[in-house]
């Protein structure tokens, strides 16, 4: 039995996954924001109820909103800034009395479609997560691709190819990052600038669809820019299937107008790679998680 962990900032789900992938269990609890001990704390309880419910014991596998430096083992680059600078996995292995495997909640989102979801049997997948941030994952031939600074797509935080009017200032004290444009505060953002209307994704893709002008520009930018950043992505790793997952990946309309978009920039005559939707939906953060001891 295999123990996947999705550790995000609102809330801590497990699932419990058979050998064959059939989900045995799936629970969720809010996370205890600001509270690193409480974390663990809440992270043991859902491994140690799971196994009792289940009646065995399991591998765990934690996916995590930052990820895990290779030089001092403690957490970097995490969102949920409680976690950084703390010795997660040496901890929960701690307590859990077993082995425990990290990785970056992208990552964990792109090894579940690489194993049973929608990229399952691709060699090399890119996973995208497009929602509040913009995050990647890559795998090759069954395995999470980390990198030697433990970065390994961070896609997000690339500045956006090609020209434009403005250069949205990002967390990370960068300025014009593809999250900043590809976000779904990203496509607000960018819809109030060009119309003056302050619409999220949904109310845009919705209008767009109902054929409002202002919406379907809007969708024409954000379509032109994942586009030409995903390009780049085919022209470095020439990834065999690219998954979308997070909120924006529900536009429907972005599987037929981008691959359309991205032949122009990418570097061969025919361009083979997939452009599909996640499998597993919300659920593939943490089955991935589970993955990690496949």
């Amino acid at each position: 039995m295999r123990l996947g962990i999705d550790l995000g900032g609102t809330k801590i789900e497990i699932v419990a996954l058979a050998n064959d992938s059939t989900e045995l269990l799936r629970r969720r609890v809010p996370t205890p924001r600001e509270d690193y001990p409480g974390t663990l704390a809440a992270i043991v309880g859902m491994v140690q109820q799971a196994e009792q419910a289940l009646g065995q014991r399991g591998s765990v596998g934690v996916g995590i909103p930052g990820a895990e430096s290779r030089v001092s083992g403690l957490i970097k680059n995490a969102n949920s800034t409680w976690l950084i600078g703390r010795p997660l996995r040496r901890d929960l292995q701690a307590l859990l009395q077993r082995d425990v495997r990290l990785a970056n909640d992208a990552n964990c989102f792109a090894l579940s479609e690489a194993s049973d979801g929608a990229a399952a049997g691709a060699a090399v997948v890119f996973g995208v997560i497009l929602g509040t941030g913009v995050g990647a994952g890559i795998v090759v031939q069954g395995k999470v691709l980390a990198g030697a600074n433990a970065i390994a797509g961070e896609w997000g935080h690339n500045r956006l190819p090609g020209e434009e009017t403005v250069w949205p200032g990002c967390y990370c004290g960068r300025a014009g990052c593809v999250e900043t444009f590809l976000s779904g505060p990203g496509m607000r953002r960018d819809h109030a600038h060009f119309s003056g209307e302050n619409k999220d994704a949904v109310e845009i893709a919705a209008n767009a669809a109902a054929g409002d002008a202002a919406c379907v520009a809007t969708l024409c930018r954000y379509e032109a820019r994942l586009a030409r950043a995903l390009a780049v992505v085919i022209n470095i790793l020439d990834p065999d299937a690219i998954v979308l997952g997070g909120g924006l990946s529900n536009i429907d309309r972005l599987y037929d107008s981008v691959p359309k978009l991205w032949t122009a920039q990418v570097f061969s005559d025919k361009v083979a790679t997939r452009f599909l939707k996640s499998r597993h939906g919300d659920a593939s953060g943490v089955r991935g998680a589970a993955w990690l001891w496949a």
